[in-house]
């Protein structure tokens, strides 16, 4: 026998979904740090490496590469990325009649 599944759509942010209060701003760390994960992969770095760019000690890259973005404060991310060569641009912008959301738009 098979049983029904109840299927919800996602927000867009699971932190969200999970009806977490600080959803938006978890939402933005998870972003940003899987960008420097994303870079560091591309770039295939070793760990040493990516510490050394990072200025930061080897076990700070392990924590990044399990996603243990919650350790640090979005400035801390941001920095992480322009040492990675990204510039970092913050647009505000009207939302439509809705509560304004945060993202990051990887290009």
């Amino acid at each position: 026998m098979s049983e029904k599944i109840t299927v919800e759509r996602s927000s867009g942010n699971v932190f969200e979904d999970l009806e977490l209060s600080d959803a938006g701003e978890l939402f933005l760390k998870a972003s940003l740090g899987f960008e420097v994960f994303q870079i560091i992969g591309k770039r295939k770095l070793t760990q040493a490496e990516a510490a050394e760019i990072l200025e930061v000690q080897q076990p700070e890259i392990s924590r990044l590469k399990n996603g243990k973005f919650n350790h640090y404060s979005v400035e801390r991310l941001m920095t992480f990325l322009t040492r990675l060569n990204r510039d970092i641009e913050i647009r505000i912008i009207p939302s439509e009649n809705r509560e304004g959301r945060r993202r990051v738009v990887a290009v």
